[in-house]
C-alpha cells in the first residue's frame, strides 16, 4: 500500500497540476476567443504572414463539416511528408549515424502514429552504435536521424497535439448559446502553435536541459570506461521533444527506454515535471470548457469526473506493494513507477519510465481502465470531448430513468444527438477486439513469440487498447515491427483518432442554434450528477470490456496469487 510521505508527493503533484491549470485555463481562452493579449503586438504580424502563406481567410467562419475536413486534411499532408523523411533518411542530412530509411510498412505506421498523437513505437530511436560513424539496427528495426527526429517526429508531435486542443475548442463552440460557426481551424491551429505549444516548451526544454537532458546535434561519441571497455554515449537533441512529448500528451521518446532512459530522465525531478506537465494542459482544459460556455459551475462535472476516475485508476494500481521488481527504475522506485503508469494511461500520452513487464497485474489493469475510458483526464482535448460525451449518455440515461425528455444545457436531446454519441463509444470496441482476434487467427501473435496464455493476451489486448485510444504505451516495442502489427495498428489508430472527432464535431455541429429553454431541469453542475456520471462510465466500460479484462490483467493477477507472487 501507499506510504504517507508518497501519499502526500502525490498530493502535492495533483494539486500543482490542478492549479497550474486552473491559471492557465484563461490565457487558452484567450486564445480560442481572440481576446485582446499583450502578445498581439508580436505575434500579429507573424500569424497575418502565415495566413497569407497559405491563402486562407482568417475570419471565416467554419460548419462542423468544413472544421473536420480542413483537420484532416491538413494532417494527411503532414503525414506524407513525414513519411517521405522516414523512408529516405538514409540519403538525408544530420545523419552523422549513418541510419538506413524505414520500410515503407514501418514508415505507414510511425507516420499515422506520430500524426494521431498516439507515439506507439515499433523502432528503437537511437537505434545501437558499437562502431561509428555507422550503426546498425536492432531486431531488424533502424533508428531515426537527427533530421527525422527534428522535422518528422517532433513537427507532427507538435501539429497533433495542436489538432486535439482545436478540435476540442470547436466542439465547445457548438455548445455556446447562440454560436454562429465552431471557427475557424487554420486561424485556431496557428494561434495554438505560435500562442501555446511553442512558448511552453521552449520554456521546458530549458529546464529539461538544466535538469540534465542532453540537446545537441553532435553524433553519438564512443568513450573508455574505467574497466578498461568502451561505451556508447547516445545523445541528440532530446530535450526538445521531451518537452513537447510530454506536454503535448504525446507519448514515444528519443529513445527506446523511453522515459527509463538516463539521459531522457535523468533524476528524480526531471520525472516529477514530467508528470507535472502530461496533466497540465488535459487539466487546464476542464476549465476551458466551463469558462467558453460561459458557465463555469458546467466544468465541475467535468473536472470532478475526471479526477474521480483518475482517483479510482489510483487505488487499484496502489492495491498491491508497489516495491522494485524486475523492470522497475531503481532510481525512482516502485512508486514513482507505479505513479507514472497511471499517469500516463489516464491522459493518452503513453511514455514510461519503467518497463511495463516490471507492474503487477493490477498496475497493467488500471492502465487499461485509464485507455479505456479515455476522459480521466484524458488526452488534451479529446479528454473533454469524451467526457462531453458521456455527460450526454448520463443525461440520456436519467431521463429514460425519470421519465423526463432529456436536456443539456437547456437544449433537447433528441435521437439523433444519442445515435452520434453510442456510435462514438462503439468505436472502440470494434476497432480493438477485432484486430486483437486477428493477430491470433493469423499467427502474428506466435510468429513475433507472444504466449498463448493471459499474459499473453494482455499484451496483445494492449497493443490494440493503446493504439485505440492514441496512447502509444505498448509491451512489443520493436518486436512488433511486422507487416501484420504495422499495418493494423496504424488502421487502428487512424480510426480511433478521426472517426470519434468527426462524430463529436457533428454533435456541437446540431446544437448550434439550437432552441433552449428556461425551465430547470436536471443540473449538470452539481455533486449528485457527478457522482451519477462516475457510475455511468464505469458501468459502461465494465460492461463493454470486462471479459477481455477477464482474460487479461485479472486472470494474471489470481495466477501469480495462487503461485505465491
Amino acid at each position: 500500500m501507499i506510504q504517507p510521505a508518497d501519499f502526500l508527493t502525490l498530493v502535492l503533484i495533483l494539486l500543482s497540476a490542478i492549479v497550474a491549470g486552473r491559471l492557465l485555463a484563461p490565457y487558452i481562452v484567450k486564445i480560442f476567443t481572440h481576446a485582446p493579449s499583450r502578445l498581439d503586438r508580436f505575434l500579429d504580424p507573424v500569424e497575418k504572414a502565415i495566413y497569407r502563406l497559405l491563402g486562407v481567410a482568417p475570419s471565416h467562419g467554419m460548419g462542423w463539416r468544413e472544421y473536420f475536413l480542413s483537420a484532416l486534411i491538413v494532417n494527411i499532408f503532414q503525414m506524407i511528408l513525414a513519411f517521405i523523411i522516414f523512408v529516405f533518411q538514409g540519403g538525408l542530412p544530420l545523419n552523422p549515424q549513418g541510419f538506413p530509411g524505414f520500410s515503407l510498412d514501418l514508415a505507414f505506421m510511425q507516420v499515422i502514429s506520430f500524426g494521431t498523437n498516439t507515439n506507439l513505437q515499433h523502432y528503437n530511436g537511437e537505434g545501437v552504435c558499437n562502431q561509428l560513424p555507422n550503426c546498425y539496427p536492432l531486431n531488424n528495426t533502424p533508428g531515426l536521424s537527427y533530421l527525422s527526429q527534428m522535422t518528422a517526429v517532433q513537427f507532427l508531435q507538435f501539429t497533433s497535439a495542436t489538432t486535439g486542443i482545436c478540435v476540442a475548442a470547436a466542439m465547445i463552440r457548438g455548445f455556446v448559446a447562440n454560436s454562429r460557426d465552431m471557427g475557424n481551424f487554420y486561424t485556431d491551429f496557428v494561434r495554438s502553435l505560435t500562442r501555446l505549444f511553442l512558448p511552453l516548451c521552449l520554456i521546458a526544454a530549458l529546464i529539461f536541459v538544466g535538469l540534465g537532458v542532453p540537446q545537441t546535434l553532435n553524433g553519438y561519441r564512443i568513450v573508455s570506461t574505467l574497466e578498461g571497455s568502451t561505451q556508447t554515449i547516445l545523445v541528440g537533441p532530446v530535450a526538445s521533444l521531451v518537452s513537447i512529448m510530454q506536454l503535448g500528451t504525446n507519448g514515444g521518446g528519443y529513445y527506446g527506454a523511453n522515459s527509463a532512459y538516463p539521459f531522457q530522465n535523468p533524476n528524480p525531478a526531471s520525472d516529477i515535471f514530467q508528470i507535472f506537465l502530461m496533466l497540465l494542459i488535459p487539466t487546464a482544459l476542464c476549465f476551458v470548457y466551463g469558462q467558453m460556455l460561459g458557465k463555469k459551475k458546467e466544468a465541475r462535472p467535468i473536472l470532478w469526473g475526471a479526477y474521480s476516475l483518475f482517483a479510482i485508476d489510483l487505488l487499484i494500481a496502489f492495491i498491491p506493494n508497489y516495491t522494485l521488481s524486475r523492470g522497475m527504475e531503481a532510481r525512482f522506485g516502485g512508486f514513482f513507477s507505479t505513479f507514472w503508469t497511471v499517469v500516463t494511461t489516464a491522459v493518452t500520452t503513453g511514455s514510461v519510465n519503467s518497463s511495463l513487464f516490471g507492474n503487477h497485474p493490477l498496475v497493467i489493469l488500471s492502465a487499461f481502465m485509464g485507455m479505456l475510458i479515455q476522459s480521466s483526464p484524458g488526452g488534451k482535448g479529446v479528454g473533454v470531448m469524451y467526457m462531453v460525451m458521456y455527460v450526454v449518455i448520463t443525461v440520456f440515461i436519467v431521463g429514460l430513468m425519470s421519465g423526463r425528455t432529456p436536456e443539456y444545457l437547456g437544449m433537447k436531446i433528441n435521437a439523433r444527438d444519442v445515435k452520434l454519441v453510442m456510435l462514438t463509444f462503439l468505436v472502440h470496441p470494434v476497432i480493438i477486439l477485432v484486430p486483437t482476434v486477428l493477430a491470433y487467427a493469423t499467427g502474428a501473435a506466435s510468429a513475433i513469440g507472444v504466449s498463448t496464455g493471459s499474459t499473453g493476451f494482455t499484451q496483445i489486448f494492449y497493443e490494440f487498447t493503446s493504439a485505440a485510444a492514441n496512447n502509444g504505451s505498448d509491451f512489443l516495442g520493436a518486436t512488433g515491427n511486422t507487416p501484420f502489427f504495422n499495418i493494423s495498428t496504424a488502421l487502428v489508430m487512424l480510426s480511433g483518432r478521426f472517426i470519434p472527432i468527426g462524430l463529436l464535431l457533428a454533435l456541437a455541429g446540431s446544437m448550434m442554434n439550437r432552441r433552449r429553454t428556461s425551465e430547470i431541469g436536471l443540473r449538470t453542475d452539481s455533486a449528485t450528477f457527478t457522482i451519477v456520471l462516475v457510475g455511468s462510465i464505469l458501468l459502461l466500460v465494465v460492461l463493454t470490456f470486462f471479459p477481455f479484462l477477464a482474460l487479461g490483467p485479472i486472470l494474471e493477477f489470481f495466477q501469480k496469487r495462487v503461485n505465491g507472487f
